[in-house]
């Protein structure tokens, strides 16, 4: 008799303390999975040649995903180039005259080095000096003209060589090169469709890690840290699946419960939201609901 009372008693102990973790059966906060969604949109105008992806597709960051139609950028781009032949031979033909301009300049001060020598040596006059000063301004001169002719030259190989650099930069933005690894959520666009700068073509995520938005009270925030384990379920035929979960963010002001809760009462709460990292086994799914419980 005395041992069925202490067992009768212990079991009532038991029953009390996992009613008190558990919260009366009730868990701590519910919401739903989410993932960072990112739309990938062309940076290029034309056709688009090819776009091998699907929905639900696995993709690895850098993978090549399509390309959009370079055959009018690869056209202009050799007509800058032709441009480019042209005119540097016609700066060719000015740079020569500089040459031999400074031929005649080079000459002059090593004439104007042997007079002065020689005027020391009271061999020469000051006349055949400043003739060949006279010689040296008029090099001089002509140079800065020929300079000046060529001025516009030069900028327009500057002009031409930036437009070149801008066609390559768009050519190689017509190739669509996956910036991150994740899954194909949505698809946008198909082959042979005329696309445009900033017209979206796919949606991608990575849905390896989920987060869990729940809201919670202003009771329950004092017990809840970033990077604190909690306990995730989600319904799994009739019972539940759980999951580890890791709070990545708290909101730091409150707000309404959000409509989606059903009650009118719930939905004039001042709640705070926060969002829980979860690794994805593969049953986790974007909008899926969820419960979170606090580990005692």
């Amino acid at each position: 008799m005395k041992y069925l009372t202490y067992t009768v008693a212990l079991s009532i102990i038991i029953t009390s303390i996992f009613s008190c973790s558990d919260s009366n059966g009730k868990a701590d906060g519910y919401g739903n999975f989410e993932a960072t969604e990112i739309t990938i949109s062309a940076e290029n105008n034309g056709k688009l040649m090819s776009f091998t992806i699907e929905e639900g597709q696995k993709l690895e960051k850098g993978a090549f995903v399509g390309y959009i139609d370079t055959i009018p950028l690869t056209l202009k781009r050799e007509q800058l180039e032709v441009s480019k032949s042209v005119i540097t031979s016609k700066s060719k033909g000015v740079l020569s005259q500089i040459n031999v301009l400074n031929a005649k300049l080079k000459n002059g001060n090593i004439n104007k080095d042997r007079i002065e020598n020689l005027i020391k040596d009271n061999a020469a006059t000051q006349k055949q000096l400043d003739d060949v000063d006279g010689e040296i301004d008029v090099v001089k001169s002509q140079i800065r003209s020929v300079e000046l002719q060529n001025a516009p030259v030069v900028n327009e190989l500057k002009s031409i060589d930036v437009q070149l650099r801008q066609i390559d930069d768009q050519i190689k933005k017509s190739k669509i090169i996956n910036p991150i690894a994740g899954t194909v959520l949505t698809k946008y666009a198909e082959p042979n469709e005329i696309t445009a700068f900033a017209k979206p073509l796919y949606k991608i995520a990575n849905l390896n890690s989920m987060q869990l938005r729940v809201y919670i009270s202003e009771t329950q925030l004092a017990n809840l840290t970033i990077g604190q384990e909690v306990s995730v379920k989600i319904d799994y035929g009739d019972a539940m699946k759980p999951y580890k979960g890791t709070i990545g963010w708290i909101a730091s002001e409150a707000e309404f419960t959000p409509k989606i809760i059903q009650t009118k009462e719930e939905r004039v709460a001042l709640v705070y939201a926060l969002k829980i990292n979860v690794i994805n086994d593969g049953s986790l799914k974007i909008g899926m609901p969820a419960e979170m419980w606090i580990e005692n």
